[in-house]
This record gives C-alpha cells, structure tokens and sequence, in this order.
C-alpha cells in the first residue's frame, strides 16, 4: 500500500478540497520543485523547445532553398494559406484559451475544410502546438498543478499511441482516411456539446485505466489533428477526477506527445506546411487577450454548445466533401 506524503499546511489548495471533502493535497502538488521528475521534465520541455527552435532557424536560414532565408520569410506572410492559417489559428486559440480544450480539433477541422489531407492538417496543428504546449506545461508544475503518478500513467502511453497515430495518417490514402477522421471529429463535436448536460461529482478514489485511456488518447489526438484533451481530460474529470490537478498532468504530457508526433510527421510527410505552421503560430499569438475576454463574458456551457456545434458542421461538411 502507497503511503501518501501530505501536505498538511493551511494552503489554498487544502482549503478547497476541505470544502470538497477531499482529503490534503500531496506534498507533490504544493511543492514541485521539490520532485526529481517534475525537475527533469521541466527542463526536458525546456531543451526540447531551445533544439526546435534551433532546427527550425537551420532549416530556414541554411537549408538547400533556392530562396534566401528573408525571402522565404516574405514569401510566407504574404501568401493565401499563412493568412487563412492565421485565421484558423486565431479562432483555434481563443477556443482554446476559453474552454481549456479543443485547439487541435478546431484547427484541423477547418484545415481539412479549406483543402489540407488529414495528414498535412495534423502535422501543422502538432508542429504548432509544440511550442504552445510546451509553455503551457512548465506553467502548470511552476503553478503546483501536476499530479507527478498521473503525468508519469499517462507520458509513456500517450507517446506510444501518438506515434502510431501519425504513423496511421501518414501512411494510409487520404481519400480512404478522411471520411473516418470527419466522424471521429463530428463525435468529438456532439460530445462537447453534451458535457452542458453533465454534473460531475468529485471522487476521492485514483483514476482507473489511465494507461489504456492515454494511448488511446494519444492515437485519436494524431490520427485526428487533435483530441488528446476531449479524451483524457474529459474522461478522467468527468469521472470525478480533481479537474486543477488533471488539467495540469494532462497538459504536461500533452507537450511530450505533441513533439514525438510532430517529429514522425517531418520525417513521414514530403510536403512540409511551414507557410500553415507559422500561421498558426502567429495567429495564435494574438487570441489569448480575447480568449481571456471570451472567457470572462461568455457562460461556459454558451461556449461549449457553440465550440461543440461549429465543430460538428464543419466535420459534416468534411464528410459530405469526402464522399462525393
């Protein structure tokens, strides 16, 4: 049996599961940088950003173009797919930024929507998400909102799942996969609709099945251009599962998914959307301050039947495209 290391000081934390009748927090969560994993992982996150960064600069400013690095810069931002990238990532974020969820999914199915394969679609939203994920995570331990067991069930068998997803979409026709992949999203839209009908009770008890819920969480997220939230997080918190703590691990390991999909897309796909990639990017950029407007003026369930329904149209449309 597990002896639990509590924390037992008057803290915030400890206050609101009293309210919950939850017992103390864990020492692990009150106190982070305390922890060798959450340390490693943070500096992990940390070095894996600095060598994507600096591969990217590689690429573009002495990579084999016949262009010079500024002028495939200017080429970029003064193209159709950057400014419709911009867009999607604008709306993806805010989205996002307002529901805590979701980034992936609104992008891609606008993406597929404007022309992209499933594959092309979920190598931008994974490239992109890199570095919005990877800030997000050192946020969440720097916050004391990481359950070290829960990242460490879900890290491993995410990744496992992740590069067998993006092994999937990017191997398989994208005329047999895009008709399943606009279900997959037109499912994951209802479902976000249907959480304004739910009541969550919270639960004392750990979360069963993590591993199995992680992989297939993995899989769906690469397969699908996003998913990885609406899955996981949804699953463990709408099961009773603490949401401050199971929001923090989720999106940890989300930025370890994120980079293993994001390197078998570059290794797997020819056709490289940096163009899309950046315009995600940029575009996602400017939406926080009006995510956070969103968020504060908008009731939540408003923002998730319209997320939820905007989601399964476009899937729809998708779908119709597909087959015909």
């Amino acid at each position: 049996m597990k002896i639990r290391n509590l924390d037992l000081s008057d803290n915030p934390i400890n206050a609101e599961h009293q309210a919950l009748g939850l017992p103390p927090v864990e020492d692990d969560i009150t106190h982070p940088s305390r922890h060798p994993v959450l340390r490693v992982a943070v500096w992990a996150v940390a070095f894996l950003l600095v060598a994507v960064v600096a591969f990217l600069a590689t690429r573009l400013f002495n990579g084999t173009h016949h262009l010079s690095g500024w002028e495939l810069v200017t080429q970029t931002v003064t193209s159709d797919i950057f400014w419709k990238a911009v867009a999607v990532g604008l709306l993806a974020q805010t989205v996002d930024g307002a529901l805590g969820m979701a980034y992936g999914i609104t992008s891609s199915s606008f993406l597929m929507a404007t022309g992209s394969t499933p594959a092309v679609a979920s190598a931008s939203v994974h490239i992109a998400e890199v570095f919005t994920t990877g800030v997000s995570g050192i946020s969440h331990v720097k916050l004391g909102n990481v359950n070290r067991s829960l990242f460490l069930r879900l890290l491993i068998p995410g990744m496992l799942g992740a590069s067998l997803g993006a092994w999937t979409v990017s191997t398989v026709d994208a005329g047999v996969i895009k008709p399943f992949i606009s279900v997959y999203l037109f499912l994951m839209g209802l479902y976000i609709v249907s959480k304004i009908f739910r009541t969550i009770q919270v639960r004392k008890e750990a979360p069963k099945h993590v591993a199995k819920l992680g992989l297939l969480g993995g899989y769906v997220d690469a397969v699908g251009g996003g998913g990885w939230g609406p899955v996981v997080t949804t699953t463990l918190v709408g099961t009773g599962q603490d949401p401050r703590t199971t929001i923090g691990s989720v999106n940890l390991a989300e930025f370890f998914l994120t980079f293993i999909s994001a390197s078998v897309f570059a290794v797997l796909i020819d056709e490289t959307p940096w163009p899309t990639v950046a315009g995600l990017v940029v575009g996602g950029l400017f939406a926080a301050p009006f995510a956070a407007y969103l968020t504060k003026h908008l009731h939540t369930k408003t923002l998730l039947a319209i997320v939820g329904s905007v989601i399964a149209l476009i899937s729809t449309y998708n779908l119709y495209r597909a087959l015909h």
